[in-house]
């Protein structure tokens, strides 16, 4: 057992630990809050920019006629990406049509995948009115999270009772290895404590930022750690107000900048460069908060044209504006699902659809002639910026 502890206390402790027939230096972190104590007045300028777009981005879902709605397909958006970062190659499409059930058939494993990430985060945000952010609540999403498809097997709902590692083909040549699954007791219910603690007086960003590291660095699941970890982040803000509906995914900015983001981990943990991480996670907070309040705001405006046109256009204003109503919820409809949520008569609803297909406002998707399959083009496209698989290598 090597231990650097003494020479920097932001340095956490190597275990030597015996492996798949091999030993490798398995890594425990210190506890929070960082000793010596972050540097706060360095990332003040910074941490003032996110507070700013985080209030800017709760004002106007104060704003949108239906907050529901929008976080609804938010949360989806989030699920598509936390599932690519983990090599999924689902897009946001994919999700919608499987859901609405517009595709017919078993969903390929990435779709459940994500649909179950959708599941876990709206049972945990549930689940907070009874429960505080704690382990038990972790546990519980996790299970949630792998409750059907490639993860059914690798212990929902449990902490690891194995080793574990990150990245390489064997713990040998790993790019890092977590800790021992004898030091996940102490080191857990260290972070839990950290995470109800007030002492340190830490800012709430700067502590759901040292949160998430500490959570990626302990791995303490099989699969569904980075998932987890990333959604940590959005539940630690909205118990401590920082945000009022749960609109903050750092996803498309880890994706876009997961170099980085692998580097800065490495760094916290070889170096104790907390700092350099927390100014990369500052800056995520402020740029994902801009992009999800610009996308309110063109969403907003979207239906609000598209009503105008319509009103102003359509030979059957009536029943289109009725369809594109339901639309907003669910982007993809079959002409069936539309006739069964509406009320209106098929021959009406078809008609209405090929007004609403004459206005540009909705597409036919598949090219069939039975079973055909329309979507709000414009609406999607602005949902699913970013959302476009990762290349596989």
């Amino acid at each position: 057992m090597t231990d650097i502890s003494q020479t920097n206390r932001r340095l956490g402790r190597f275990l030597d630990t015996p492996v798949a027939g091999e030993v490798v230096r398995a890594f425990v972190p210190p506890p929070l809050p960082p000793e010596p104590p972050i540097d706060v007045l360095s990332l003040l300028e910074r941490l003032s920019v996110a507070e700013r777009a985080l209030g800017r981005l709760d004002g106007i879902t104060m704003l949108l006629p239906r907050q529901e709605l929008f976080l609804y397909m938010y949360v989806r958006k989030e699920a598509v990406l936390s599932s690519q970062i983990e090599g999924t190659q689902s897009t946001l499409s994919d999700l919608l049509r499987f859901e609405t059930e517009a595709q017919a058939g078993e969903p390929i494993d990435d779709i459940r995948e994500v649909s179950n990430y959708v599941d876990a985060m709206m049972f945990g945000l549930e689940r907070l009115d009874e429960l505080p952010l704690s382990l038990r609540l972790i546990r519980e999403m996790h299970a949630r999270l792998l409750q059907s498809g490639r993860g059914g097997t690798k212990s929902p709902g449990e902490f690891r009772r194995s080793q574990n590692w990150i990245g390489g083909s064997r713990p040998g040549n790993a790019l890092f290895v977590p800790p021992p699954a004898t030091e996940l007791d102490a080191t857990l219910s260290a972070l839990e404590a950290f995470m109800h603690e007030n002492q340190s007086r830490l800012p709430a960003l700067i502590k759901a930022g040292l949160i998430h590291v500490q959570f990626e660095t302990i791995h303490p699941f099989l699969d569904g750690n980075g998932r987890i970890g990333r959604l940590l982040v959005t539940l630690y803000l909205c118990v401590h107000g920082v945000l009022q509906k749960p609109l903050l995914y750092l996803s498309l900015y880890l994706k876009t900048r997961r170099t980085d983001y692998y580097r800065l981990l490495q760094e916290v943990r070889e170096h104790g460069s907390w700092e350099a991480w927390l100014e990369f996670f500052l800056d995520g907070v402020a740029e994902t908060a801009n992009q999800a309040f610009d996308a309110a705001r063109r969403i907003v405006d979207l239906f609000k044209q598209d009503r105008e046109l319509i009103t102003a256009q359509s030979e059957r204003a009536g029943s289109a504006l009725r369809i594109h109503d339901l639309m907003q919820q669910n982007p993809y409809v079959t002409s069936n699902q539309l006739v069964e949520r509406t009320g209106l008569s098929s021959p009406t609803v078809n008609a209405a659809l090929a007004d609403l297909q004459r206005l540009g406002i909705v597409e036919e998707v598949t090219g069939r002639r039975r079973g055909r399959v329309f979507g709000y083009r414009r609406y999607l496209a602005i949902l699913s910026e970013g959302t476009d698989p990762l290349p596989t290598a």
